[in-house]
C-alpha cells in the first residue's frame, strides 16, 4: 500500500510487499488496522511523527524554490522508532541496538523521531536518558533535526550543536556545558565523539547520568591529518595515511576502547555493517549463551537494500556494469641499466609506475570522456553528473590534467571536471613523465580555479562542473542525486565497494528510466557482485571471533623477553594513581624500551654487515662463501623481523582485547593489566627503515599498451545468495617475508607474461600455482623423492604425474589455465619446473 509517495508495506521475503499472514483468515494488509490504525497508535503518529518538511530546491533553470511536504512515516520507520523506544524503556540504559537500514530508508527522519522520543522518555517520573547524543557530520541532519523537533516542542534550546560556528568558547567548553546542563539533544561530529566518551568517563557528576548515543555512522568519513590524530587516539593501525576512515571504523574503535558502560545505550545506524560492527552492536538470539557459530549476533532491525530497490526508493547500480582490462608490455631502454632489486617491491612499484603513466591515463580519459559525451551528458535534461574514482592522489592529479587536455584538444564544451583530494601532491623524479611537474605543489584550490571559494559539493551541483575526479574522498557520505555514471580505476572490495558504487543509487526525476552506468577498469565483476550480495538483504556472520586467541598472543608477548611481569604490575599500579605525572608513569616503561631498542639496534647493525658481506660474496662467485653469507643474512633478518613483529603484536593485542572484552567477560586481571601496559609501550618502540631500496625506473619504457572493453552486463543481485561475513583470524600470526631479489629485467619479463598473456593478473597466476603446489605437497611419496634426489631424477619419478593430477583438479574458474597447461607440453614443462622451485623454496633449499 502507498500513502502519497511513501510505501507502507511491511515486507515480503525481505523485499517489497507483504508476507502471507500465519492466520489464513487474515489479510496480508491486516496489520494496518490491527497495529497502525489503532487509536493510540494513530494519535501517536499524528502527534509525534507527522510534520511539515520545508526544503530549498533549485529547478533546472537555477531558480530557488521552497518545497513543502507533509511527512508521514513509512512502515519500517514507524516500526523501528516504536520498537527502539519500547526496548529502551523496558531494558533501561546500557544496551546496544544495531539498525541495518539501507540508503533510501529515510534515516534522517528516523533518527530525528528516535532522538526526540528518547529525549522525552520517562520511566515513571524519572527520565530514562539525561541527554541524547547524536554523532553525525551531516549539516542537513542538524537542520532537519532542529526543524522537526521544533514542530513538536515549539521551544528553542532542545537541540544543541557542538561546533566552531555556533556559540562562544571552544568546542570542549561547549561540550562540557551541554553535558553538564543535560541539554536534551546534543549533536556532535565524529571527531568529537571519542572526547564525549572521555568526558563522561572522567566526570564524577556525568558518570551517574544516562545517555543515549545515536550514531549515523554510514554517512561520514575522515581523511588526512584528522584521521591520523583519531587513529593515534584509537590505536587504529594498518591503513594508508590518506586512506578514507569511515565513521563506522571510528565508532567501533571508540566503543571497543571502553569497558562496558551501564549508563550508555548505543543506537547504531548503518546500511553496511562490518563484521566488527555486527559483533560489537549485534544481538544474539539467546542472550543467556555467549556468541558462537550457533548463536550469532544479528541486527536489531533491518530495512534491506533489496526492499529499498523494489520499493523504488533507490536504484540498482549494477544493472549496467561494463568491465575493461589493461594489457601492457614494459622494456628496458638499455641492458646495462639492469639492476638487482627487491622483487616484490619492484612489482608493486612497476605496476604503480604504469598506472601513473601519461599514456595509460590518457587512454582511459578518452574512453571516459567519449562515454560521458555519448551516453551521460544528455540525461536528466542535461544535468547528469559523473564521478571518476582513482587509486591515489597522484593519479587524481594526472587524471585532471589529462581530462583538461583532452577536452581542449577536442573542443568539447559543457564537460568540465573538478578534482578532489586532501593535502598537497608533489611528483618525484622516479614518477613517469614527471619532467614538467617537478617542484610544483598541487592542491584542490590551484587545480580547481573555477571553485572561487565555494564548497565543492555545492559547486558540483551547478552547471560549472559535470565530472568529479576523486582520490579517497567523497566515496562515502556524498549524496548527489544527479550522479548517473561512475568510472572506477581503483581496487574496491567489501564494504568500500558497496559504499562507493552506491553513490549512484539516489533517485532523481527521470533517472529510473535512464538508469546508471558503471565502467570499471580495475575490478572483477564477480567480486563486485559478491560484495553487494552481502548487503542485499540482512548482513549475517558466518562465525564469531575466537576469544581464546587473546591468550596465545598474551603468552607470545610475555615470552619474548622485552618486559618483565613485575614492570607490568608497577606500571598498572602507577597508572591508576591520580597523583603521578604522565612522565613518571612513562618512565616505568623505559627498561622495556631500552631492551627492545638495544636488541633492535644490534640486529639492524648485524643485518647491514651481513648484507654487505653477502653482496661481496656474490661478486666473488664463490658458491660456498655465497651460501654461508646467505645463511648469516637470513639469521640476522630473522631477529630483526621478530622485533618488528613484537611491536605490531602489541598493537594487535590492545585492539583485539578491547574489542573482544566488550563481548566476552574474561574476568582476567592479567589480561587487563597487559592491555594497559601494551597500549603505553607500543608507541614508544621506534623502528628504523634500513632496507628501503630506491628503485630507479628511469630506463623502463612502456613499449606496448592495450585497453579492451570486456563485457557490458547486468550483475543480477539474487535473494539469499550471500556467503556471509567472516570474522578475522590468525591473531598475531604475522610473519616477515624474505627479501627476494631478482634482476629488474626478469621481473619485467614475468609481468609481461602475466599481463600480455591470457589477461590473468599476477595474483591469479600466483594463487593458481600455489593451489597446485599445495595439492602436490599432499603426496608424501613425491616429497620423499624430491628430498632425496636431484631435480633431473625427481622429474623422472612421480612428480610430473602428481602435478598433472593437481591440474586436473582445477576448479571451474581455473579451466583456462588447466586447458592451456594440458594441451601445450612446453607450457606444462615450464609450469612443472616452477612448482618444483616453489616446493624447494618452501623446504628452505
Amino acid at each position: 500500500m502507498k500513502s502519497a509517495d511513501n510505501t507502507f508495506d511491511k515486507h515480503r521475503d525481505g523485499g517489497a510487499g507483504n508476507d502471507v499472514p500465519d492466520n489464513v483468515n487474515s489479510y496480508a494488509t491486516g496489520y494496518l488496522w490491527e497495529e497502525v490504525l489503532k487509536p493510540d497508535a494513530l494519535l501517536n503518529i499524528l502527534a509525534r511523527f507527522m510534520h511539515l518538511e520545508v526544503l530549498d530546491k533549485e529547478d533546472w533553470e537555477g531558480r530557488k524554490v521552497k518545497k513543502e511536504t507533509m511527512i508521514f512515516p513509512r512502515y519500517h520507520q514507524w516500526d523501528v522508532v516504536r520498537e527502539l523506544v519500547a526496548a529502551a524503556k523496558d531494558e533501561g540504559p546500557g544496551h546496544k541496538y544495531l539498525i541495518q537500514h539501507s540508503a533510501g530508508s529515510g534515516k534522517s527522519n528516523s533518527i530525528a523521531w528516535i532522538a526526540h522520543q528518547l529525549s522525552s522518555l520517562f520511566d515513571g517520573t524519572k527520565k530514562v536518558f539525561d541527554s541524547v547524543i547524536i554523532v553525525t557530520d551531516r549539516t542537513v541532519l542538524d537542520d532537519q533535526l532542529q526543524e522537526t523537533i521544533y514542530q513538536f516542542e515549539h521551544q528553542d534550546g532542545v537541540v544543541g550543536r557542538i561546533n566552531h560556528a555556533e556559540g562562544e568558547g571552544s568546542k570542549s567548553e561547549k561540550l562540557a556545558a551541554a553535558l553538564e546542563s543535560a541539554q536534551p539533544i546534543i549533536i556532535v561530529t565524529i571527531q568529537t565523539f571519542p572526547h564525549v566518551l572521555k568526558a563522561i568517563e572522567n566526570s564524577t557528576s556525568l558518570k551517574d547520568r544516562n545517555y543515549a548515543i545515536i550514531a549515523d555512522e554510514a554517512h561520514s568519513s575522515q581523511t588526512g591529518s584528522t584521521a591520523g590524530k583519531l587513529k593515534a587516539v584509537l590505536m587504529m593501525e594498518g591503513r594508508e595515511d590518506d586512506a578514507e576512515l569511515s565513521s563506522e571504523d571510528i565508532l567501533d574503535a571508540a566503543v571497543a576502547a571502553r569497558r562496558v558502560a551501564k549508563n550508555l545505550s548505543y543506537f547504531a545506524f548503518t546500511a553496511t555493517p562490518k563484521t566488527k560492527t555486527l559483533e560489537l552492536f549485534g544481538r544474539v538470539p539467546n542472550p543467556a549463551e555467549p556468541p558462537s557459530k550457533t548463536n550469532l549476533p544479528v541486527a536489531y532491525h533491518v530495512y534491506s537494500m533489496r526492499q529499498a530497490i523494489e520499493e523504488k526508493f533507490i536504484l540498482d547500480v549494477l544493472r549496467n556494469y561494463t568491465s575493461y582490462k589493461v594489457a601492457y608490455n614494459l622494456a628496458l631502454k638499455a641492458q646495462e641499466a639492469d639492476a638487482e632489486v627487491n622483487s616484490k617491491k619492484a612489482k608493486v612499484r612497476l605496476n604503480q609506475w604504469v598506472r601513473l603513466h601519461d599514456y595509460n591515463i590518457s587512454q582511459k580519459v578518452r574512453v571516459i570522456v567519449e562515454h560521458f559525451k555519448e551516453n551521460i551528458s544528455g540525461l536528466l535534461g542535461g544535468q547528469a553528473k559523473a564521478m571518476v574514482v582513482t587509486s591515489s592522489r597522484k593519479e587524481a592529479v594526472r587524471y585532471k590534467m589529462a581530462f583538461d587536455k583532452y577536452i581542449a584538444q577536442k573542443g568539447y564544451e559543457k564537460i568540465h571536471a573538478m578534482v578532489a583530494f586532501s593535502g598537497e601532491v608533489e611528483f618525484g623524479a622516479s614518477d613517469p613523465n614527471a619532467e614538467g611537474l617537478l617542484g610544483e605543489k598541487f592542491t584542490e584550490i590551484n587545480m580547481n580555479p573555477k571553485l572561487k571559494g565555494r564548497d565543492m559539493r555545492k559547486a558540483f551541483d551547478t552547471d560549472d562542473y559535470q565530472v568529479m575526479i576523486v582520490a579517497n574522498k567523497f566515496q562515502t557520505g556524498f549524496d548527489q542525486p544527479k550522479l548517473c555514471a561512475m568510472y572506477v580505476d581503483k581496487k574496491l572490495a567489501g564494504v568500500e565497494c558497496v559504499q562507493t558504487l552506491s553513490r549512484l543509487n539516489r533517485t532523481y526525476p527521470g533517472k529510473e528510466i535512464t538508469g546508471t552506468y558503471v565502467l570499471d577498469f580495475f575490478n572483477e565483476p564477480e567480486e563486485v557482485l559478491a560484495a553487494f550480495q552481502e548487503y542485499y538483504q540482512t548482513a549475517e556472520l558466518i562465525d564469531v571471533s575466537n576469544p581464546n586467541l587473546i591468550f596465545d598472543l598474551s603468552e607470545k608477548l610475555r615470552a619474548f623477553g622485552v618486559f618483565t611481569w613485575s614492570e607490568v604490575e608497577r606500571f598498572c599500579e602507577a597508572f591508576h594513581k591520580q597523583t603521578m605525572s604522565n612522565a613518571a608513569v612513562a618512565n616505568i616503561c623505559k627498561p622495556a624500551v631500552n631492551r627492545w631498542t638495544s636488541r633492535y639496534r644490534s640486529a639492524t647493525e648485524a643485518y647491514k654487515t651481513a648484507s654487505e658481506m653477502f653482496e661481496r660474496a656474490k661478486k666473488s662467485g664463490d658458491a660456498v662463501l655465497i651460501g654461508n653469507t646467505d645463511r648469516t643474512l637470513k639469521e640476522c633478518k630473522t631477529e630483526k623481523d621478530a622485533l618488528e613483529l613484537f611491536r605490531k603484536d602489541l598493537g594487535t593485542f590492545v585492539r583485539f582485547y578491547e574489542f573482544i572484552s566488550q563481548i566476552v567477560d574474561y574476568d582476567d586481571k592479567d589480561l587487563e593489566k597487559l592491555c594497559i601496559y601494551a597500549r603505553q609501550l607500543g608507541p614508544l618502540l621506534r623502528e628504523a627503515n634500513i632496507d628501503e631500496d630506491e628503485l630507479d625506473f628511469g630506463d623502463v619504457a612502456l613499449s606496448h599498451y592495450r585497453l579492451s572493453k570486456i563485457k557490458q552486463q547486468n550483475l543480477r543481485l539474487a535473494p539469499d545468495a550471500a556467503e556471509g561475513l567472516q570474522p578475522g583470524s590468525g591473531l598475531g600470526s604475522g610473519k616477515a617475508k624474505d627479501k627476494q631479489e631478482e634482476f629488474l629485467s626478469q621481473i619485467i619479463e614475468r609481468l609481461n607474461e602475466v599481463f600480455a598473456g591470457d589477461g590473468l593478473t599476477e595474483a591469479d597466476m600466483l594463487n593458481y600455482a600455489r593451489t597446485v603446489k599445495d595439492k602436490v605437497q599432499e603426496d608424501q611419496r613425491v616429497i620423499t623423492q624430491i628430498a632425496n634426489n636431484t631435480r633431473e631424477q625427481a622429474l623422472l619419478g612421480d612428480f610430473p604425474k602428481a602435478v598433472e593430477e593437481a591440474i586436473l583438479n582445477s576448479n571451474e574458474a581455473q579451466q583456462k589455465q588447466m586447458m592451456k597447461l594440458l594441451s601445450m607440453s612446453d607450457k606444462f614443462s615450464q609450469f612443472m619446473n616452477t612448482i618444483y622451485d616453489m616446493m624447494q623454496n618452501d623446504a628452505g633449499n
